[in-house]
């Protein structure tokens, strides 16, 4: 049985924390890991698994290398998506690596962004839709319910044993509708978890989605490998229609009664907005779900997250009040659903705060966009041990680094030379140049930016260790 995660959201429901180049799935929500490798260690102890296969954004390939190197996880493979085209084509193309040589292993998906507080109740489930899935079951896990819940999608099932034939997958309803389902003991949350042979799942692809499967495949058929990744052909898969595994092929298969639901009682959730991680996070006697330096007078029933500055409420209630380095949101905690129309307002304007923090990753380590200005900015870069930049030159702006600690291999033009603490180098507009840490301890440097355009598309990369154009 393979692991499938599936790692491609941008989690704008959970701005300003969560950013489509730094979602929520890689940040630390509900304890010291990421919500990623979380998802992984969650199957730790269950026999016969696979190495997982992980299917993400290209933007987000070096996150996820890294996130499962700190945690000692060597994966089948990175999958990586050009473009966003929803679960039914991400699934698809880890069913074709799966069976790549002949195999026909199961497949375990999973979203990489939820919560399983009684795992054990979740390996139990796993083993008993893995009987099914062997005998050539579509098999999706619905949640007990514990609740009329308005934003999630509902299943139909009919039985009573440890899985259950399922009748109809049901649009998220209205709260007299959700009463009925919850009401009926027959109805169950759509988690959004699968077990499937490969086979199978391609089987029902190209019956019920041919469009897709034929797209895909030309998709994965071109694929080349680029270091730790697979990366499929751009324009085949571009040329995919979107949809969602549930519209493309489970409810056209439950039609003809292939596809059976788990029931699942194990403290799901899927963290999908704020108010969601206030009903899971440990609370204070007012009900206050706090993250930082916070204080609170007279508060109550609020969450309330401050990164790196003090945050204090005073006469508020039920409210979600979230401080980053760069942005502060305030709503109501039953509004927050909304919060993703402020990204959507951010992006129509062109503001780097829908996609990027301003501390940016990259695959050498991270710059901090510490001040900017008329013609400058100030950055803190930092470089992990034996990575370089790539050898680049700009044509719009000047930079003078300046090393604060480490010790960094500099190229500027045609000389190449070490720079260690307090010393430092100007490189003119257009002139080649690279940074490499050759040491054992992260090299911190700051980059003073200057000239008439600061933006990061001003590189022209001539060579990359990592493969970026």
């Amino acid at each position: 049985m393979i692991p499938v995660i599936l790692s491609g959201g941008s989690g704008s429901r959970m701005w300003p924390y969560s950013r489509s180049m730094y979602p929520k799935q890689f940040l630390p929500l509900v304890n010291d890991e990421s919500m990623l490798q979380n998802t992984v260690q969650r199957l730790s102890g269950f026999e016969a698994l696979d190495s997982p296969i992980v299917i993400c954004n290209e933007s987000h390939r070096f996150m996820v290398a890294e996130q499962l190197r700190e945690i000692d996880i060597a994966p089948e493979a990175i999958l990586l998506e050009p473009v966003g085209r929803n679960t039914a084509p991400a699934i698809a193309l880890a069913a074709l690596h799966a069976i790549r040589e002949g195999e026909d292993a199961e497949l375990l998906v999973l979203p990489s962004d939820h919560v399983i507080e009684k795992v054990s109740v979740f390996h139990d489930a796993i083993e008993v839709a893995l009987k099914q899935a062997k005998a050539g079951k579509l098999v999706t896990f619905g949640i007990q319910p514990e609740y009329a819940e308005v934003g999630y999608g509902y299943i139909k099932s009919i039985g009573n044993g440890l899985s259950r034939q399922v009748v109809e997958f049901l649009e998220k309803p209205d709260l007299e509708l959700a009463e009925q389902y919850v009401a009926s003991g027959q109805h169950y949350w759509n988690s959004g978890m699968f077990l499937f042979k490969a086979s199978a799942f391609i089987e029902a692809l190209k019956q019920y989605r041919s469009d897709i499967y034929s797209q895909v495949k030309k998709a994965y058929e071109g694929a080349v490998v680029d270091l730790d990744f697979v990366r499929v052909d751009n324009d085949a898969f571009e040329r995919c229609p979107s949809d969602s595994v549930d519209y493309a092929i489970m409810e056209p298969a439950a039609e003809s009664e292939s596809v059976v639901v788990v029931p699942l009682d194990a403290d799901w959730n899927d963290v999908g907005s704020w108010s969601s991680l206030w009903s899971i996070s440990k609370k204070d006697v007012n009900g206050n779900a706090t993250k930082g330096d916070v204080i609170t007078h007279e508060t109550t029933n609020s969450y309330i997250q401050a990164q790196g500055k003090l945050v204090a409420t005073v006469g508020v209630s039920d409210l979600v009040v979230v401080q980053t380095d760069d942005a502060v949101l305030v709503a109501d905690k039953n509004s927050v659903q909304s919060v993703k129309n402020i990204v959507l307002e951010l992006s129509a304007s062109s503001r780097s705060e829908a996609q990027n923090h301003r501390k940016v990753y990259r695959p050498w380590g991270y710059f901090d966009s510490l001040d900017k200005g008329d013609g400058f900015q100030v950055k803190r870069l930092v470089v992990n041990p034996g990575s370089k930049l790539s050898v680049q030159k700009h044509h719009h702006r000047a930079e003078h680094w300046v090393v604060v600690s480490g010790a960094a291999k500099v190229r500027n033009g045609d000389n190449t030379f070490l720079l260690t603490e307090n010393e430092s180098t100007y490189i003119p507009i257009g002139e080649i140049h690279s940074l490499e840490n050759p040491g054992t301890v992260p090299l911190e440097i700051i980059e003073v930016q200057s000239g008439g355009y600061l933006g990061e598309d001003d590189i022209v990369r001539l060579e990359d260790n990592y493969g970026r154009v």
